[in-house]
């Protein structure tokens, strides 16, 4: 079995721990999380994070915020005259963006991580795909971040750039391919409308499954066999 998942922004590991107990994950099973572990709340998805090193079966796709900590992985590096100097106006805009963005809490718990497996995680996190293809109970799927920005039936998901496809916001009318369905997560599905907090929202060419765990809401785990979801 295929599942899928997103945005867990600090989620506890033990409660997603759970939540894959009571869907009756195993070790035959497939789990994908659609980005964005990291920043906002919590232990800023560290928990995650070094769970995802020992996982065989659960593969984390790129989000915006993992890019964003990789663009300030200069922070890790060891504080020197030469390092503060190399402090320029470009990566002090980047290390305040990223902070703005929750990502506070995630360089705070790193700092308590051993110096060898800060770099274990910036590793993985660097081999970390923008998306993957996969095949579930007969159907085709793309998984990515955040869908398209500037989609079309014409273009190969390879000439999308890093930012197409972990930034964009869709609109509820946006159509993806006809014959693979897109899955994806970023834009809160609350973002929409009221009606569709702590919701999926499932049109004819795509699934958006943020249900706002970075704002309070569980997160909610979807099964694409046969597109049962699971919830604490």
């Amino acid at each position: 079995m295929t599942y899928v998942i997103s945005d867990l922004h600090g989620y506890p590991i033990e409660k997603l721990k759970m939540l894959l107990e009571k869907a009756k994950f195993g070790e035959n099973d497939f789990l994908y999380i659609l980005g964005d572990v990291v920043d906002r709340n919590g232990d800023g998805g560290v928990g995650i994070l070094l769970w995802l090193l020992e996982q065989y079966n659960v593969q984390l796709i790129l989000g915006n915020h993992e890019a964003m900590l990789l663009a300030c992985d200069f922070v890790f590096c060891d504080i020197t005259k030469e390092s503060v100097k190399a402090l320029d106006k470009e990566r002090i805009e980047l290390l305040s963006n990223y902070m703005l963005n929750g990502g506070d809490v995630t360089l705070k718990a790193l700092r308590k991580v051993p110096r060898e497996t800060q770099q274990d995680i910036l590793d993985y996190l660097h081999d970390c795909p923008l998306y993957e293809a996969v095949t579930a109970g007969g159907k085709d799927y793309i998984l990515v971040h955040s869908g398209f920005d500037n989609f079309s039936k014409d273009k190969k998901i390879s000439d999308y750039t890093p930012d197409d496809i972990i930034w964009t916001w869709p609109e509820l009318t946006d159509e993806y391919y006809d014959d693979i369905h897109t899955v994806f997560g970023h834009t809160p599905t609350m973002s929409y409308s009221d009606e569709y907090n702590g919701k999926i929202i499932k049109t004819r060419t795509w699934t958006n499954i943020d249900c706002g765990a970075a704002y309070g809401n569980e997160p909610v785990l979807l099964r694409l066999d046969d597109y049962a979801e699971f919830r604490l």
